[in-house]
């Protein structure tokens, strides 16, 4: 045998060594880290597999074995502020809260906010119907009726709401009454999850009208403005108390009519409350 020949006898043993080697690390490699397993990973059983496959069904059929009909009527009460405010004027009691029943798409609303001081009721009730437009945003149409010291008034409201980009909720409505008012409402709210049970939620509310009502107080234009900032504590889902503060601030000749009334055009307020639903 040549030594050309003896040559590459020799590099292909040597290649079938390292093959062989390199195999039998691999294999050694695999054993072990195919033993780090969990105490529970290592007892764990898995269930036998199905003996009777799943037959067809319509989408009525799988909707009601899953329980997940879009269109199956439910109801809630929710208050998202029942609060005590500690105003310049004294103690009163402030209420933001709703209550529908429908379903997935389509539902009656009735939304309801106000104040409670001195013995006097300040607010509004609105009676609509909210119909889902997209996968964030629902259409909402109705009535709105305003109570308070001065005259009543009642409107036509219609509006959006939904869920904006970065997770804003967002409601705006526009509202037309007699003799040629109108009137439009825009909130935004935002949930900060500190823990899964401590929550920063900050909330601004705008007003504005457009014609005067003076016995109201209010002016055309852009008439007021609310921020407020709360934290609460999510003892349940349902069942949370906060902690907060609240700043309002009244506008151009709607702050001039405050004035004339002796009310302050601007208020910081510390609030303590519950929000719930049922």
């Amino acid at each position: 045998m040549s030594a050309l020949i003896k040559l590459h006898v020799a590099l292909a043993l040597f290649g079938a060594v390292v093959t062989a080697a390199a195999a039998q690390e691999e294999h050694q490699h695999h054993e072990h880290h195919s033993d780090e397993r969990t105490q529970s990973e290592r007892a764990h059983i898995p269930p036998d597999p199905p003996q009777h496959p799943m037959g067809d069904m319509s989408e009525e059929e799988m909707a009601e074995m899953m329980d997940m009909d879009d269109t199956a009527p439910f109801g809630m009460l929710a208050f998202d502020q029942l609060e005590w405010r500690d105003t310049d004027g004294g103690d009163a009691l402030f209420w933001d809260g709703r209550a529908w029943f429908g379903n997935d798409y389509d539902k009656a609303l009735l939304k309801t906010e106000g104040e409670r001081f001195d013995g006097d009721y300040e607010g509004s009730a609105e009676l609509l119907w909210d119909h889902v437009i997209s996968r964030w945003w629902s259409l909402q149409g109705g009535v709105a009726h305003d109570f308070g010291e001065g005259p009543s008034r009642t409107w036509a409201a219609f509006g959006v709401q939904g869920l904006a980009p970065y997770w804003f909720e967002v409601e705006a409505l526009a509202y037309v009454g007699e003799e040629g008012r109108t009137a439009a409402n825009f909130s935004a709210e935002y949930e900060m999850f500190l823990t899964q049970r401590w929550i920063l939620q900050p909330k601004v509310e705008l007003q504005l009208y457009g014609k005067d009502d003076p016995a109201n107080g209010i002016a055309s234009g852009f008439s007021d403005a609310e921020l407020g900032l709360r934290l609460r504590y999510e003892i349940h889902r349902e069942f949370a108390p906060y902690l907060g503060v609240v700043w309002s601030r009244k506008f151009g000749d709607t702050a001039d009519l405050a004035r004339e009334h002796g009310d302050d055009t601007d208020e910081f307020q510390i609030v303590a409350g519950l929000r719930a639903w049922f």
